[in-house]
């Protein structure tokens, strides 16, 4: 089941459940979307299959980063609102 907050479709798995262990934590400060995500897909690529807590600062990031995961193939595990933290595991297949 899904919940729809502040507009957006938030998948319940992703709400619930208590974060997963991170391999890494990347504090991305208030870097805009087009830094943040060239940035991350340069982490995630050098990670396959691991798991990195993303910080951002930046407002847009609640919508991009889910968006940007589903356009990427990798996954969106867990996100903390109140925390602005994003929980995303790399994909395996980097080739």
């Amino acid at each position: 089941m899904s919940v729809v907050a502040k507009g957006l479709l938030v998948p319940e798995a992703v709400r619930l459940h208590a974060p997963p262990r991170a391999d890494a934590e990347w504090n991305a400060g208030d870097l805009g979307c087009g830094e943040l995500v060239l940035d991350l897909r340069k982490r995630l690529r050098a990670m396959p299959g691991g798991v990195i807590k993303v910080i951002s600062l930046d407002p847009g990031a609640t919508e991009d980063l889910p968006a940007w995961c589903r356009l990427t193939r990798n996954e969106l595990v867990h996100h903390d609102p109140g925390a602005k933290s994003f929980w995303i595991r790399s994909r395996a297949d980097w080739d």
